[in-house]
């Protein structure tokens, strides 16, 4: 039999969805079914004074704050009990829900009229200036102070970055089912126990009373990971009160202007190094815009401080952390989760290090990049799937990096790097808090995984199946995959951080290793037939090596890394100042491709969307809204936007994968700005700001002149 895993076997889910079999939230139909619509805030900061309804009532179900059943019911449950399902009278942001509005008749219910009345509040915008901290992070290594007295050069620099949206193909949207003294969401969703236990909170009513659904899924990025539990309690109170279905499937605009986006930053670096290149000192200050409530925010900037030194040995580091509250939506998860931000002020740094050095950037990052035995910035040991050096050699070397770098030199052509590395799975203690659990099942004609990891098109089911039927010993086509469902699947935590591949599908490789023990010889189709129903369910289990303080942030953040190097060439207009890639050159150690051409397509998908945060995605914030929700004015790269991609895959196996395979969908979001960046700093234009358009480019330009 050949094997499954390292071949790019069909998709599970691709005919499907190439006939358009699949079905996604805006597919569905239930009988009787109303139509939901969110009436929002259109200040940032104040109270509701009066609400008034400029329509005729009848055949309208109307929900407020008092349709909840209690006042400690009204939060989303999450991290933290503090944003509202609705507002009772105090608004933190533009676009925060306060009454809700149902009809079966979408045409009238969109021409309701409510006519809202405030008094308002002086809004904190300003990042800098806010009194609020959600979450604050202090990471110390070594002895920083006597350090820099040991520097011989020591290189100051501020680097921001803006907010960015999902984009996502298909908006958020669910179906709210009312069923007896219960609920059942139909949604689309990353994470369908996020939205169970949102539900079962909002309504009170036990845990066997909610059940969620995900169905097929048009894309997330994060923005679905949150962000679906406010929506499916809106469906639910709709519902509720109305004692019929409701399906709310948001337009673009709002949900542009409503849901989470990317944390903007404000990173700061001192840096003492030797004459020879060697770091000495690091010191890094990181500020993140959290919005109005606190959703995940103290996980992204966790992650974005452990990651804040970059993939480079130093024994005196010091980062200091905070995210704090603005009177802006709120910001959530996003694919890199905080690691981009803090990445990319750290490798445009590196290389402003290497001018005030004049020395070659590649040379710098050489010298201290991390290798086998080496610790990070919380004192984690690197093992021998250290790849740092690895990538950024064959990135350098599959870019041709030297000789272009001297052909554009004086032209307005130029060519950056990047070096970077991310941690699979959730940061320090958080998976033993998961415990997530899969479930494999022997059937008549192969074997049936339960678990309720999302496919949402980067391709779960098919990795899954394939780790399965290597282990198993059984054809991939043998293998079958049930749709995530709260009231058929077990709890294997959020689709999130890359965690995907290597903990949950480690945790099936162990489910199908044992099965294949108890079959013996036999097939699990002759098992079931001679025994019965044949299930193994397996839980997260924490390698004992594994050590991590959730307090001091020390020891082993994540069980293993993902290494990569991104090498970006450009062109600037010395006219427009338009910044046009030319060519991306992106290497990825991955430990594993599990299936090779969807690792690619994770890689390059995730390569373009960094394009778009570096140079093109602007999201224009007035008095806390979005000015510009609409794909008209918020500009993501097409086709014509995308340079030529040349990617390279390196496999250094982990032993705590699946067949030695690592997280591979965060990681290309953490290369392309500062390569980019890099890449216009050759031509000699200083940029340490993100988004960088034209009129940023314009300002560095005249600043230089």
């Amino acid at each position: 039999m050949i094997p499954a895993v390292g071949r790019s076997v069909s998709r599970k889910d691709g005919m499907a969805k190439t006939t358009g079999v699949a079905k996604y939230i805006d597919d569905l139909h239930f009988p009787g079914m109303l139509y939901g619509r969110t009436i929002r805030s259109t200040i940032p900061r104040g109270r509701v004074t009066a609400i008034h309804l400029d329509f005729d009532p009848a055949g309208f179900t109307v929900v407020d704050y008092r349709d909840i059943p209690g006042p400690r019911c009204n939060f989303v449950a999450l991290l933290e009990d503090d944003q509202p399902f609705l507002v009772k009278d105090e608004i933190n942001h533009v676009a925060e829900a306060i009454l809700l509005l149902a009809h079966e008749d979408r045409e009238t219910l969109a021409g309701a009229t409510v006519r809202l009345e405030y008094e308002t509040d002086t809004p904190v915008l300003d990042p800098e200036q806010s009194p609020t901290v959600f979450k604050h992070v202090r990471i110390t290594k070594g002895d920083v102070d006597s350090a820099f007295s040991q520097a011989d050069v020591i290189v100051e620099g501020t680097y921001t970055t803006g907010h960015q949206e999902h984009v996502y193909i298909e908006t958020n949207g669910v179906i709210a089912v009312p069923q007896q003294n219960g609920m059942t969401i139909y949604g689309s969703m990353q994470c369908p126990y996020y939205v169970h236990k949102a539900v079962k909170h909002l309504l009170q009513i036990p845990d066997d009373r909610v059940r969620v659904v995900q169905v097929e899924t048009g894309g997330g990025f994060g923005g679905k990971e949150e962000y679906p539990n406010i929506l499916a309690g809106h469906a639910s109170l709709l519902a509720r009160k109305s004692g019929r279905p409701v399906k709310m499937v948001y337009e673009r605009s709002e949900d542009m202007e409503a849901t989470t986006k990317r944390h903007p930053s404000i990173i700061r670096h001192r840096t003492g190094v030797k004459r020879d290149g060697t770091l000495v000192a690091m010191e890094i200050d990181v500020l993140m815009d959290g919005g109005a409530y606190v959703t995940l925010s103290p996980v992204v900037l966790s992650r974005g401080c452990i990651h804040g030194a970059g993939p480079y040995r130093c024994e005196n580091t010091r980062i200091r952390g905070r995210v704090v509250m603005t009177n802006t939506p709120p910001n959530g998860a996003f694919r890199g989760f905080g690691a981009p931000q803090t990445q990319f002020a750290t490798e445009v740094h590196m290389d402003r290090i290497a001018d005030a050095l004049g020395m070659d950037p590649v040379h710098l990052r050489e010298i201290n990049a991390l290798r086998p035995g080496d610790t990070s910035a919380t004192g984690q040991i690197m093992g021998d799937d250290c790849s740092a050096l690895e990538s950024l050699r064959a990135g350098v070397e599959r870019s041709d990096y030297h000789r272009k770098r001297a052909e554009y030199a004086g032209t307005n052509r130029g060519i950056g790097l990047s070096l970077f590395f991310h941690g699979s799975g959730f940061t320090g203690g958080g998976e033993v808090y998961l415990a997530s659990k899969a479930t494999l099942e022997a059937t008549e004609t192969g074997a049936r995984i339960r678990v309720a990891s999302v496919e949402m098109g980067q391709g779960t089911r098919t990795m899954h199946a394939q780790i399965v039927a290597d282990a198993l010993g059984i054809p991939y086509e043998d293998v079958e995959i049930v749709q995530p469902d709260t009231s058929q699947v077990p709890d294997s935590g959020p689709t999130v951080a890359s965690r995907t591949c290597m903990v949950v599908g480690r945790i099936l490789q162990r489910c199908a290793e044992e099965m294949r023990e108890v079959l013996g010889d036999r097939t699990p189709g002759e098992y079931v037939r001679d025994h019965g129903p044949l299930s193994i369910t397996r839980q997260f289990q924490k390698p004992e090596e594994i050590s991590w303080n959730d307090t001091e942030y020390t020891g082993d953040a994540y069980a293993a890394y993902g290494w990569g190097c991104d090498v970006a060439e450009v062109e600037v207009d010395p006219v427009t100042y338009e910044v046009r890639p030319l060519r991306m050159t992106i290497v990825h150690e991955v430990g594993k491709a599990i299936h090779p051409s969807m690792v690619v397509g994770q890689i390059e998908g995730g390569t373009a969307q960094g394009i778009g945060w570096a140079l093109n995605e602007h999201v224009v914030m007035r008095d806390g809204r979005m000015a510009n929700p609409t794909l008209t004015n918020y500009t993501i790269p097409t086709t014509l936007d995308t340079p030529p991609m040349e990617v390279v895959v390196l496999e250094n196996p982990s032993g705590y994968g699946p067949y030695g395979a690592k997280g591979v969908g965060e990681m290309p979001m953490d290369g392309p700005a500062p390569a980019l960046v890099n890449a216009i700093r050759h031509v000699g234009l200083d940029v340490r700001s993100i988004p960088a358009v034209p009129e940023t480019i314009m300002e560095v330009a005249c600043a230089s002149r």
